[in-house]
């Protein structure tokens, strides 16, 4: 009896770790799509889904380390900068695009210099959600196909 209650309570483990994962990634999207129009990026990338086609998203002016988030570095300029790969003569190379340029770090309002880091932050978390979900999927083909 006590083999079928450890294997119920590791069932029940798993579903709240997968009730979490999803209750937390919803939220971040919500969030996310929140500072997407408050930072007005849709003049660059019309449709919010298509900020995920980009490779990664970074930004210039502002830490995003874990030991100096937030901070500045003076005499920059604050810039949020998409990068995707496109195909040039059989090889491929890094292409940036400037979603959005706010102008020099020290003139920023604290809570729009907020929104800009918590934006790539958000941004990142999602995009490592869709890497596992990606993952999660190759796993079950795989164990779909063994024996």
């Amino acid at each position: 009896m006590s083999d079928k209650l450890e294997r119920l309570k590791a069932l029940a483990d798993k579903a709240a770790a997968i009730s979490t994962y999803e209750t937390d990634r919803k939220k971040n999207l919500k969030r996310l799509e929140t500072l997407y129009e408050k930072l007005e990026l849709k003049e660059k990338v019309p449709e919010f889904s298509a900020l995920f086609d980009f490779k990664a998203i970074n930004l210039s002016g502002i830490s995003l380390t874990h030991e100096t988030l937030g901070e500045i570095t003076p005499a920059r300029y604050a810039q949020i900068i998409a990068i995707s790969y496109v195909e040039d003569r059989g090889k491929k190379r890094a292409k940036n695009l400037s979603l959005r340029y706010f102008g020099r770090v020290e003139n920023l309002d604290p809570a729009l210099k907020r929104d800009i880091v918590e934006f790539i932050l958000r941004w990142r978390y999602e995009k490592s959600f869709r890497g596992v979900d990606h993952y999660r999927q190759l796993l079950k083909r795989l164990e779909s196909t063994s024996n």
